[in-house]
């Protein structure tokens, strides 16, 4: 039985356009594979922890750098529990608005708590890093209110696709499918760029793995 992790980055619930491309794609993977099991994560009512001190020392620890001690292992066993949701998923599914050129700080923020040595990735001193996730597939959704690939500077840079594909092929999911609503506010046809938007997220969904 398949598992999917839906990642949802945005706090305007069904209002947010990144969120309506999710969950047409997600609408349509289950009309036609009832037995996929949805897992929802909405990041702005999950409770996600700071990365603290001890934290960033438990971390540190896999690099040769001390040893833990019974408060960083609590906080290094609160990481693996949260991380453990993520890798046990087959497929990843996340709603990305850009925030300022690049993602909502509540995705850095979940990012940053899971990507951890021995978890997400492995480091070599000469081969360097490698993702330890194998065989996983990503759909992200990604959606702007000026800014489009190509558009002059003026309306924007993209510190959000790029990073995020970045992270993604970082941590070893390398099949990634992209769907854009860009840009949902500068556009002649809001309504009908939107309505092509959905569809082509339906199609993604019809898509063979």
């Amino acid at each position: 039985m398949t598992k999917l992790l839906y990642v949802a980055a945005s706090p305007r619930g069904t209002n947010s356009q990144s969120g309506k491309l999710a969950d047409a794609y997600l609408d349509a993977r289950l009309a036609g594979e009832p037995e996929l099991v949805v897992d929802r994560l909405d990041l702005w009512s999950a409770d996600l922890p700071e990365f603290d001190g001890d934290k960033a020392a438990a971390k540190m620890t896999f690099f040769g750098l001390g040893q833990m001690d019974a408060p960083q292992q609590t906080a290094w066993d609160q990481i693996v529990a949260i991380t453990q949701r993520f890798t046990d998923a087959d497929e990843y599914v996340f709603s990305v608005p850009m925030w300022n050129g690049g993602i909502p700080y509540k995705l850095k923020q979940y990012i940053d708590i899971i990507t951890q040595p021995g978890l997400l990735f492995g480091f070599d001193p000469e081969a360097g890093y490698s993702g330890l996730l194998e065989g996983k597939t990503a759909q992200v959704f990604y959606t702007s209110g000026v800014y489009a690939p190509g558009a002059p500077a003026k309306y924007g840079a993209d510190f959000h696709a790029t990073y995020l594909d970045w992270w993604l092929n970082f941590i070893g999911v390398t099949q990634v499918n992209v769907t854009r609503f860009q840009p949902s506010l500068l556009t002649a046809d809001p309504q009908g760029d939107q309505a092509k938007a959905i569809s082509r997220a339906r199609e993604m969904a019809l898509q063979p793995a």
